[in-house]
């Protein structure tokens, strides 16, 4: 949607200054020089400076000429000026806006307004900058010179180029699962500190794996200007779990892969995906095809869905993505979806994403609300409900979403077609929609994905804004790379969601006797079924007898904190695995929730905390994506930090000098609470303050946790009045979560 197209020619030129490269992140002073046109700007009338909602700059602030992202402005000729900051001022995606009128005076043309963003004159560090990459970074202009509040975009706008920073962090990627003698690669990469992948590794690493690996090198060595390494064409010959690792030149692991379990045979593989996020065309960053190039190669992931808001999608845009998956789409290397984010209003059923299986296919949006050729609006489907109906006939999958709008699932769903709820994405962490499908009786799996606005699909750091978490990934268990395969695997619930991490899970159900295997919802009709002694992930099943056995079988990314095994509302159990015995001087306290559904569910953490009668040997942060929140040890006793949560959860890990000595004291804008360490074990103490599951939870670890593996087998009993929801959540020692879509199984009555 444009603003007025008024003789943009005539509204005059701007230039910023430095410009050039600057890394993502840092701290800069830049000069926006704008120069009025003919028509100069009248008393009262106004320029804006904007930029793209997801930009993460240092918000503006207008009254402290020594601190951070001080922002001025003045006119050549005296002209006195007026200058607010508003994060919604202006048309979307480029919302977030500096105002400035000309209260006092005019301006002819030559006249110029220079704004000075982190004005550095009275010792201000200057203004930090976006925490992600972006080669055309716009500060963007739009004149009022006719004080009419109708503002014009000036036809050429300043750009400047963010490039990423050194790598301090290395990560190494390979598939959860192959059969035996199969090949496969292994993916290497550092990231800078905002999690953006580094063109400046220049170092040689040796590779060293628990098990043979054929093919794989002794060491491997970055080059300059090169953002990943990939070893390509390894096997591992016999059944086994494989780790490979990084070794820096002192010999120290730099970073450990996600687990690879190889079989002897299998019917079904994993592949990992991102079926969520948006690009510069929507209200992300980057281009469409910048995109998919970086979930294909420098996430490395296997398949991926651009889903913009609709509202935004024009036809010549839809029309382009169509092309865009077409080209990316591979079968066997690289799975691109077309689709879209239907984002209708929370009160028509809130967000839904649609993944079709060809492209060429009619958008239904929610509404043309930034579109201006309306010459489609007929299609449109402007509640949940008529976007069912209209792809009743369409070979596609939908999944409820929780954004800036979140999905209700209780006014609308379908049965056909709304196969999976999203529990996690950079929004957050919202298990509350899976319990919302539980209450309401609905069988969904469930997904987690990045909805990812920064341009890192598959690898979605939150950056310094709203956005709360790390993007989340979904695994598909399918027979084979492919989109038939991939849709199969989300019909049929055959996958699992996680917070961003990759590892091996299995859930299966065995019944003693036979159970009816449904080959769909039952709820939905005539349907096919077989008899079977077993079940997996996302199965539905009808089963006369009480109890079910349930077999979980694991292998984490980092050692395994703790396992809930629940069946729908209730969770019936929670391993952990390790024993009261096995407790240490290590003691976490993880702050978490939300303040409620909407927009507004930010919490922020802002906190201390005291020892009496102990000391920290060692603190470690978990879940703290946001580096420029402090997280300081001023003490060998005090702790103070800056967090926030949107659902999920943040916190650390204390080694304490004794294990049983002295007093934590705990100071929170929310909560505070005073606890003596001999208190505090294996079990959660829990402090609870309203919200949605908003609250400070502490319990005692080991000193070191080695469990990356985990077999469990439990006897489950059945309800008889309910469908038995059977599914686990899992907790990783570095804070990601792991959700296993249910397995539904229903007495025979």
């Amino acid at each position: 949607m444009s603003h007025s197209n008024y003789l943009p020619h005539e509204m005059g030129s701007a230039t910023v200054s430095p410009t050039g490269e600057f890394e993502t992140g840092s701290y800069h002073e830049f000069a926006v020089t704008y120069t009025a046109g003919k028509f100069g700007i009248d008393d009262t009338g106004a320029i804006k400076l904007v930029h793209r909602f997801a930009s993460d700059m240092g918000k503006p602030q207008l009254t402290d000429p020594k601190a951070a992202n001080y922002v001025t402005a003045e006119a050549s000729n005296g002209a006195i000026l007026h200058i607010e900051f508003d994060g919604k001022r202006n048309i979307r995606p480029w919302d977030k806006t500096i105002y400035i009128k000309v209260v006092r005076g005019f301006l002819r043309e030559g006249d110029q307004i220079t704004i000075r963003l982190g004005d550095r004159r009275g010792g201000g560090p200057g203004i930090r900058m976006q925490t992600f990459c972006e080669d055309t970074f716009e500060f963007r202009l739009l004149i009022d010179a006719i004080a009419t509040y109708n503002f014009v975009e000036l036809p050429e706008q300043p750009i400047i180029k963010l490039i990423s920073g050194p790598p301090v962090i290395w990560k190494a990627i390979i598939p959860t699962s192959r059969t035996a003698g199969s090949s496969f690669s292994l993916s290497m990469k550092g990231e800078d500190k905002w999690g953006n992948p580094s063109n400046q590794c220049d170092q040689i690493f040796s590779l060293r794996s628990d098990i043979p690996v054929v093919g794989l090198p002794e060491s491997i060595a970055f080059k300059a200007g090169e953002k990943s390494f990939i070893v390509r064409d390894l096997k591992v010959e016999k059944p086994g779990d494989v780790f490979i690792s990084m070794v820096d030149s002192n010999d120290v692991v730099v970073a450990q892969s996600n687990p690879l379990r190889v079989v002897g045979g299998a019917e079904l593989l994993p592949y990992w995906a991102d079926l969520h996020g948006q690009s510069e065309e929507t209200i992300g960053t980057n281009s469409a095809r910048d995109f998919h190039a970086f979930a294909r190669d420098n996430a490395f992931l296997d398949a991926v869905a651009h889903q913009g808001n609709d509202f935004q999608i024009t036809t010549p845009f839809w029309n382009h993505l169509n092309e865009l998956t077409a080209e990316f789409n591979e079968d066997g290397k690289f799975i691109a979806f077309p689709g879209y984010e239907w984002s209708g209003n929370t009160g028509m059923g809130g967000d839904r994403n649609v993944l079709f299986m060809e492209e060429g296919r009619q958008i239904h949006r929610s509404s043309h609300a930034l579109i201006e050729d309306l010459s489609d609006e007929y299609t449109d489907a402007h509640t949940a409900v008529e976007l069912f109906e209209k792809l009743e006939d369409e070979d596609c999958v939908v999944f409820a979403h929780i954004g800036g709008r979140y999905a209700d699932i209780k006014m609308a769903h379908d049965d056909k077609l709304e196969r999976a709820v999203e529990v996690h994405s950079a929004w957050g962490t919202f298990e509350w929609l899976i319990h919302d499908a539980f209450e309401k009786g609905y069988r969904v799996g469930i997904v987690s994905n990045s909805d990812g606005h920064k341009g890192r699909p598959g690898a979605s750091h939150p950056g310094a804004t709203s956005f709360g978490s790390y993007g989340g990934l979904t695994c598909m268990l399918a027979k084979g790379l492919s989109r038939s395969g991939l849709l199969e695997s989300l019909r049929t619930r055959h996958h699992y969601g996680t917070t961003g991490c990759r590892m091996v899970l299995n859930v299966n159900a065995v019944f003693e006797g036979q159970a009816e295997l449904f080959s769909e919802d039952p709820n939905m009709g005539n349907c096919k079924s077989e008899m079977t002694s077993s079940a997996m992930m996302g199965d539905i099943l009808k089963f006369s007898g009480d109890t079910v056995n349930l077999n979980i079988d694991l292998v984490g990314s980092s050692p395994i904190e703790r396992v809930e095994i629940r069946n729908g509302l209730e969770t019936i159990e929670t391993f952990r695995p390790y024993a009261p015995s096995d407790l240490g001087k290590r003691i976490r306290v993880i702050w978490e929730g939300s303040e409620y559904r909407g927009r507004g569910r930010e919490t922020h953490w802002d906190g201390s905390v005291e020892l009496n009668g102990n000391r920290f040997e060692r603190v470690e942060p978990i879940n703290r994506y946001n580096v420029d929140k402090k997280f300081d040890q001023v003490s060998d006793s005090r702790l103070e930090w800056g967090a926030i949560t949107t659902g999920g959860f943040g916190g650390f890990d204390a080694w304490l000098s004794d294990e049983e000595a002295g007093m934590i004291k705990i100071k929170t804008n929310l909560i505070k609470q005073e606890i003596m360490i001999k208190d505090i074990g294996q079990e959660d103490l829990v402090f609870e303050n309203g919200g949605i599951n908003r609250r400070i939870r502490v319990f005692r670890m080991p000193n070191e946790n080695p469990h990356y593996k985990i077999k469990l087998e439990r006897s489950m009993a059945l309800s008889a009045d309910r469908d038995n929801a059977l599914y686990v959540c899992i907790t990783q020692e570095d804070g990601h979560l792991i959700w296993s879509s249910p397995i539904y199984i229903f007495k025979d009555q």
